[in-house]
């Protein structure tokens, strides 16, 4: 099973700058979207299902804000839409679908872009940990892709030194997904991945893809008893329709 991860800031820009053909060159069993910015009836669905895809969206209340998307080449056996924690589902930020041999999240973690917006990221951080252990009661093979908007140690971002006081490398942020992984996960990038400069965002300003200074804040989160089915992992920074680009993991069932 090929799994990808991606946050394309804007699907419908992503549909114009040739992201369905890319797509359909990876030959992906499931991608997760984030920050799709657009309500179902706002895409042209009709290319995906045309390329073998079942697509299920949960958009954000805000039109042009937020939402989480899974295309799926084998249909779900259940589809859960949101968390049932209203504030979260509000803006659009939690997609599940349920397979046989696992379940894969689509997550959308807030930004700390203002001390407000901070504030609410470490709520939603909070509860969102209490919800996942209680959802790994049920559903022990658990993925959960996303733009997690947190690098989680020094060697995922090109400058922690001047980042150390920026949200997104905040000790107490990258305690909660250190937190979070000991708690019954795997970063599949770097359980396979130990080198540097492996970046998944990068600023629109001072050429900063050019030139590598990027973050790596999009993840694929295994649990614990899925790592011996493991076997790929890896960036894609080729793909260029976002701000972002892809991640993604291969599992041998």
């Amino acid at each position: 099973m090929k799994i990808l991860s991606y946050n394309v800031n804007g699907i419908r820009a992503a549909f114009k700058k040739g992201f369905t053909t890319w797509l359909e060159a990876t030959q992906a069993d499931v991608i997760c979207i984030q920050e799709t910015k657009a309500m179902e009836d706002q895409v042209e669905t009709a290319i995906l299902e045309q390329m073998g895809y079942h697509h299920y969206w949960f958009s954000a209340q805000k039109k042009g804000y937020s939402g989480v998307a899974i295309f799926s080449r084998k249909k779900p056996n259940n589809i859960t839409y949101g968390s049932g924690i209203d504030h979260m589902d509000f803006e659009g930020r939690i997609l599940r679908v349920d397979f046989d041999e696992v379940s894969i999240m689509s997550l959308y973690l807030p930004s700390g872009t203002n001390l407000a917006r901070l504030d609410y990221k470490f709520q939603f951080m909070d509860e969102f940990q209490e919800y996942i252990n209680k959802l790994k009661s049920d559903h022990p093979n658990l993925i959960i892709c996303g733009d997690y908007n947190i690098c989680h140690q020094a060697i995922d971002i090109h400058d922690p030194i001047r980042n150390k006081n920026v949200s997104g490398f905040l000790p107490e942020e990258r305690e909660w997904l250190d937190n979070f992984l000991k708690a019954g996960f795997i970063d599949s990038f770097r359980h396979l991945n130990p080198d540097p400069h492996q970046y998944s965002w990068w600023s629109y300003r001072a050429n900063a893809r050019n030139n590598n200074k990027g973050w790596r804040i999009d993840y694929a989160l295994v649990s614990k008893n899925l790592e011996k089915k493991i076997v790929r992992s890896f960036i894609l920074p080729e793909a260029k329709h976002s701000d972002h680009c892809p991640v993604g993991l291969e599992l041998k069932f």
